[in-house]
């Protein structure tokens, strides 16, 4: 039998826990994992030891922080908005940009830290790349300078939280369809329309919204506290449930003129953007992933079933094989993706690989440890569902299989088949 404690929930009842899992709350020694069942291919021998101390942080953060809480949080749809400070005071919040208080590291150390914090949960790891991969990288590359330092700063530290509006209820993986708008009047921009599925917008003291104008798709900088805008939490959910998605409505939004982003019109600016975040989605996808294995894996080494632990059986062992494949060479896409984007030379197609792939494996990687757990993995004392849950969102965002599927169909063959 498996021993249990009691875990009182916030309105004082308490629900049985088992103990000895890998979710931060360790009670009874558990058979160790290897340094072969952890890095099969010893691939850390790949990273310096600036990127290694850089993950290496981030772990201890997120076992220290995020999974002793996560499964509250997430069984209480509740996003911890203080954290936002937290995560600025490791450096996480706009981590790849430089200049204006952000900390100008590498897209690898990025990467890395993506893969740690979406092992403790995909939501926390959303938060990090809506806040710096969309809304500070927008301001970043399109912005004026005044628009950097008077936001930047602030959103680096987590003091101030900001969203990026593109997506619309009928326009998702068709942004060109966008009937959002902007008109001048006089020397202001009016926005009225509509988005949907934007994370953070309730908290946000900023957004980052895309409209239509007469000279095509422009970015405004919107203060959220700005009459006409609303941001009206998604619920309930299935997935995502540790983060906020809203949408959001633009009422006769009458913002100033140097409210827009000055350097770069149509949709190649929140594509940019599109791009870091899904770069970001590479490494996280992973995180996931592995957490599922080594929850699966140390399941299957303590438990006994007919006298034999279960990660004695033939077919446990296929299955953790498997896993093991996938999560290695998962980890070699996103690091070569990387050291691509350090060196100036990936394309945009090259990302879509990894956005494909790395999700789609991560999916079916949670499922199968999921399975492994029988009926206890059902709950939320272990993490795959959860992470399997979350990444249906993942799979969905910043552009769905089928949206990366085209892309790289017309990079090999050179014919578009979008219509």
């Amino acid at each position: 039998m498996t021993t249990t404690e009691a875990v009182s929930s916030e309105n004082g009842s308490a629900r049985p826990r088992p103990t000895g899992i890998y979710d931060g709350a360790v009670t009874e020694p558990q058979t160790p994992i290897t340094d072969r069942a952890r890095d099969y291919l010893n691939l850390d021998s790949l990273f310096t030891a600036e990127e290694l101390a850089q993950r290496d942080k981030v772990r201890a953060f997120v076992d220290a922080r995020i999974r002793p809480n996560i499964a509250q949080w997430y069984e209480d749809a509740h996003f911890p908005v203080e954290i936002a400070r937290e995560f600025g005071d490791l450096g996480l919040l706009g981590m790849h940009l430089k200049g204006y208080g952000c900390p100008g590291r590498s897209s690898v150390e990025y990467g890395l830290t993506a893969l740690e914090l979406e092992a403790g949960d995909s939501g926390l790891r959303t938060f990090v790349s809506v806040q710096g991969s969309l809304a500070m990288s927008a301001i970043h590359k399109h912005g004026s300078e005044e628009q950097k330092q008077q936001w930047l700063p602030g959103m680096a530290t987590g003091e101030l939280i900001g969203c990026f509006g593109l997506t619309e209820p009928t326009a998702g993986s068709d942004p060109a369809g966008m009937v959002t708008h902007a008109v001048r009047d006089g020397s202001d921009w009016v926005l009225n329309g509509a988005k949907r599925w934007i994370g953070l917008a309730s908290v946000a003291q900023v957004a980052i919204i895309w409209a239509t104008t007469e000279d095509g798709v422009r970015g405004f900088v919107v203060p959220t506290d700005t009459p006409g805008f609303t941001a009206t939490p998604i619920e309930p959910k299935l997935s995502m449930r540790a983060s906020i998605q809203c949408d959001i409505t633009l009422t006769d939004v009458r913002l100033p003129a140097d409210a827009m982003l000055p350097n770069v019109v149509g949709l190649k600016g929140p594509f940019a953007c599109l791009n870091e975040a899904r770069y970001g989605i590479i490494w996280g996808a992973m995180g996931a992933a592995r957490d599922s294995y080594e929850t699966a894996l140390r399941y299957m080494l303590d438990r006994k079933q007919f006298d034999t632990p279960l990660a004695g059986f033939q077919l446990s062992q296929r299955r953790l094989t498997d896993m093991v494949l996938e999560i290695q060479k998962g980890i070699l896409v996103a690091l070569q993706t990387g050291r691509l984007k350090d060196a100036g030379t990936l394309h945009p197609q090259q990302i879509s690989f990894g956005k494909l792939n790395n999700v789609r494996e991560a999916i079916a990687i949670c499922r199968e440890a999921r399975a492994m757990l029988g009926g206890n993995g059902i709950t939320l004392d272990y993490s795959p569902l959860r992470h399997a849950n979350n990444l249906e969102s993942v799979r969905t965002y910043e552009g769905t299989d089928e949206v990366h599927t085209l892309i790289m169909g017309q990079a090999i063959t050179g014919l578009p088949a979008y219509r």
